[in-house]
């Protein structure tokens, strides 16, 4: 009876302990996960409220996201707040801000595989098979963005 039970504890843990965290939680409830994802490319535009540049971009963003990132299956865009923030603000932020393409949340914390960015506003391509092309700083359009993303992708 006992080694029964020792069995199914370590049979419940090994289940357990095989769910993979996501990397990071967005707020449109979906996530990322970089070991599943190694086909896609990500883009990761970290930016802040009292950032002008920051502000002015979101647009663009916007459009890029309303474009390009929908008509590929394989690509993502996805906002990281510079400051620490609860969900709530960051979901606030968005509505205030309108912003459209998806936030990270900052709980759980994300796990980026880049460090965070000493100015803003700044741009990372995670390319296919996890390469990291950035920062790019400074405000982004769509052309440069895609120009980026094909750079990453032929790598």
């Amino acid at each position: 009876m006992k080694l029964s039970l020792l069995v199914a504890t370590v049979l419940a843990l090994g289940v357990v302990g095989c769910s993979q965290e996501p990397d990071i939680q967005l707020n449109n409830e979906s996530q990322i996960n970089w070991q599943n994802g190694k086909a896609n490319t990500v883009v990761v535009n970290y930016f802040a409220e009292w950032c002008t540049p920051c502000l002015r971009e979101l647009p663009e963003l916007n459009e890029f996201y309303h474009n390009e990132v929908s008509d590929d299956s394989q690509l993502t865009l996805i906002g990281i707040s510079f400051d620490p923030m609860s969900n709530q603000q960051i979901n606030a932020l968005a509505e205030k801000h309108d912003i459209d393409f998806p936030l990270a949340l900052s709980l759980p914390a994300p796990k980026l595989p880049f460090d965070k960015p000493g100015m803003l506003p700044a741009t990372y391509i995670v390319g296919p098979g996890g390469k990291v092309t950035g920062p790019l700083l400074g405000e982004q359009t769509r052309a440069s963005l895609r120009k980026a993303i094909a750079k990453a992708r032929s790598e």
